[in-house]
């Protein structure tokens, strides 16, 4: 089946009003193309055609926790995000430690009929923080990166050992930088809100500790590390330090830390229980900040889903988390783009082709011979966002209730039309 997107903006590397012809899961020609050249046309009149979103850091829960979300029922929600690769986190039961689980993820992942699915593989054996999982073996089964995501390698020698075996196989270690002594038994930021709340809070210091250490290794070993979540001023001011030093360090922020700041909290919402914990205002500003001057090179979604019972319980016990496939790029959107921070290739930089480089894969422009993984955005549509009507198994959304501009319309996948 050929595909024929007409009259659409291009939005890549720079802007261009043009068609696009899709056949054989690859772009054919880019230009102005008759509609009599294709079997299907998608009228994109006053929308933005753009390459496929990539997610580096999201959980699909698979092996496990089916109860939550499977590699199916993930992918298939991340396509109605414009997500058309995601790569997930190996805190799964039994975790991806090993070429096996990894062998299983990939191919659930292949059988999948959404986005395109790729493992991240474990950091250490059992995610214990001890002792280092076989990460050669796990490459050659599919993972793209390693992580222990979900849990921080405590251990300053584990860890520069980490970094130094990653290295010798170019796999990305993505790190979940806390310490876990300060952070304790927290459950949101440390500040006024949680004092308000009544509820046990998180020093921006267990972060901001945990990204110093790895920067300190990164740069002493020459080696690359990937920092997970970025969520506060002191973090981004590390980074940014740290880069034009000449270190080997990338990092990505989500969504929920440039939208939301720990006010959400005051309702005792447990879908704004999220690790790191949202902050202020003054970080959320500085999140932006560095996003607009390169310190922060990736948007994430940390797509996290849980089932309403374990949502729906006492904070202190409520798991940490929210969805994010279905909400990430209009948020995004909303808050960077509509809003004058940046323009849409930029965005499209830091949602499609720098996760897809830092992981290995494909990445994909709007030109001839390029692999048709491809979406169709409206920027001018407006949504109300509904936790109920989203296509993953976990409604656990931070964001049920909010307005939002911009909406995803057609997601293409390796040419097929998928939504």
């Amino acid at each position: 089946m050929s595909i024929l997107i007409k009259g659409g903006k291009i939005i890549d590397s720079g802007e261009v009003k043009a068609d696009v012809l899709i056949d054989n899961g690859r772009i054919v020609r880019v230009g102005d193309i008759p509609e009599s050249e294709a079997t299907t046309v998608i009228n994109a009149a006053g929308k933005l055609v753009m390459p496929g979103l990539v997610d580096m850091h999201c959980h699909l829960r698979e092996p496990g926790f089916e109860h939550k979300e499977t590699i199916d029922t993930g992918s298939r929600a991340a396509i109605y995000g414009g997500y058309t690769s995601i790569a997930c986190m190996p805190n799964t039961n039994p975790v991806i430690d090993n070429a096996a689980i990894a062998r299983y993820v990939s191919m659930r992942g292949k059988e999948a009929d959404g986005a395109r699915v790729y493992p991240i593989g474990c950091i250490t054996k059992g995610q214990k923080g001890e002792e280092l999982a076989e990460m050669g073996k796990m490459k050659d089964a599919g993972i793209v990166a390693v992580s222990d995501d979900g849990k921080p390698v405590m251990n300053s020698r584990v860890m520069r050992n980490a970094l130094e075996y990653a290295k010798t196989f170019n796999l990305l270690v993505i790190d979940h930088t806390e310490d876990a002594n300060i952070s304790g038994d927290g459950v949101v930021n440390e500040g006024v809100n949680a004092t308000i709340a009544g509820l046990r809070g998180i020093s921006r210091a267990a972060e901001e500790i945990g990204i110093a250490r790895d920067i300190v290794l990164a740069e002493t070993l020459d080696a690359r590390v990937h920092i997970a979540h970025v969520s506060t001023a002191g973090s981004v001011e590390l980074i940014r330090e740290a880069k034009a030093r000449g270190v080997k360090v990338t990092c990505e922020t989500c969504p929920h830390y440039f939208s939301a700041t720990d006010e959400e909290i005051l309702s005792y919402n447990t879908n704004a229980k999220i690790n790191p914990p949202l902050r202020e205002q003054s970080d959320c500003d500085a999140v932006i900040e560095g996003i607009k001057d390169g310190t922060i090179d990736v948007i994430a979604t940390d797509h996290a889903p849980h089932s309403a019972d374990e949502k729906n319980r006492e904070f202190d016990l409520a798991p940490f988390g929210t969805v994010g496939f279905e909400t990430a790029l209009s948020l995004a959107y909303t808050y960077l783009v509509d809003s004058g921070e940046i323009d849409m290739p930029a965005l499209v930089e830091l949602m499609s082709h720098t996760p897809a480089r830092l992981l290995g894969l494909p990445v994909v422009h709007i030109k001839a011979g390029m692999m048709a993984d491809v979406i169709v955005f409206d920027p001018d549509a407006s949504r109300t966002v509904r936790a109920a009507e989203l296509h993953g198994k976990g409604k656990n959304c931070l964001f049920d209730g909010w307005m939002l501009k911009g909406r995803v319309e057609h997601t293409i996948v390796g040419g097929d039309l998928k939504f």
